[in-house]
């Protein structure tokens, strides 16, 4: 141990912990966190349906990992905080990077919906949705499971260059 600093897999964070509060013990890091991107994502997949759902994918804000889990139900909140403190430095930064990415798309979904109102504005978003926040919350998925975490491109920038391809 490394005095009163958490460190993953061991006390507190101990892989058993971790698993039974629905983290992931390789990554620290838990799908709940999604839970925020994944419900604008479905509130812009059904705005051709239900235009009135603009109005919530405008308030959407970006919220960060750990302060998303403070003002959450999620049970093992303080667990979570510790468990994202103390996971690698490229598993955060991989999951920053893509959460980043998240937050353009949604922040261009939100600029189209106050440029282009109406039907045509809302059939623009819900494609966004699908063909780039998808793809991108996946991402962010595989990221906190901790998908190729052992290979040299988990710790290099072909990750990046991989979601910047989505967008050319």
């Amino acid at each position: 141990m490394t005095g009163d600093i958490p460190v993953l897999g061991q006390g507190e964070l101990s892989p058993d912990a971790l698993r039974a509060a629905n983290i992931n013990p390789a990554t620290g890091l838990a799908t709940d966190y999604l839970n925020h991107f994944n419900e604008v994502m479905m509130l812009m997949e059904m705005l051709p349906d239900m235009p009135d759902c603009a109005e919530d994918v405008l308030e959407w804000t970006p919220v960060d990992y750990c302060r998303h889990f403070m003002t959450s139900g999620f049970k093992n909140k303080e667990l979570a905080v510790a468990a994202y403190q103390a996971s690698p430095e490229p598993v955060r930064a991989r999951l920053a990077g893509i959460t980043q990415e998240i937050e353009a798309q949604v922040a261009r979904a939100q600029q189209t919906l106050q440029q282009t109102p109406g039907e045509a504005g809302c059939h623009s978003v819900a494609e966004l949705a699908t063909t780039c926040l998808k793809p991108l919350i996946a991402a962010a998925s595989s990221a906190i499971h901790g998908a190729g975490a052992n290979s040299p491109s988990y710790r290099d920038e072909s990750l990046q260059a991989g979601v910047d391809a989505l967008f050319d």
